[in-house]
């Protein structure tokens, strides 16, 4: 099991290391949430992640009927999104306690990328989604 907690340490969540995929997004929603060039992910089933502790402190932003982002009420980190149904989970890496076996090895919406940012490594590149 992984632990993660956001920066007030007043919601705190488990998941365990069985990440599916993990990338890097580089939409401009991301972009703007994070304040940086892109947002790192891995995802998973969602019944894989529990919050330990604060769930009462968690704001759920509804992006879409799919699913919602999850931030800390207080110090606003964005710990994870629920999406597709309520099934998966895009944990923020770098909400993270430890490092995840999993590693990110792509980059998604590379199309809305910031035009500043150059990507450096020799990952692949997805327009929006791969397919």
């Amino acid at each position: 099991m992984l632990k993660g907690q956001c920066v007030c340490g007043a919601v705190r969540f488990e998941v365990e290391d069985a990440f599916h995929y993990a990338g890097f997004c580089h939409c401009s929603r991301c972009r703007r949430r994070t304040g940086s060039a892109f947002a790192s992910y891995a995802g998973i089933e969602a019944e894989k992640l529990h919050v330990v502790a604060g769930e009462a402190d968690i704001d759920r932003v509804e992006e879409s009927a799919e699913g919602y982002h999850a931030f800390c009420a207080h110090c606003h980190s964005w710990l994870f999104s629920v999406l597709r149904g309520a099934t998966w989970a895009h944990v923020r890496l770098a909400s993270l306690d430890g490092a995840p076996s999993r590693r990110p090895d792509h980059h998604i919406y590379v199309g809305s990328k910031a035009p500043w940012y150059k990507i450096t490594d020799a990952f692949p590149q997805f327009e929006t989604l791969p397919p």
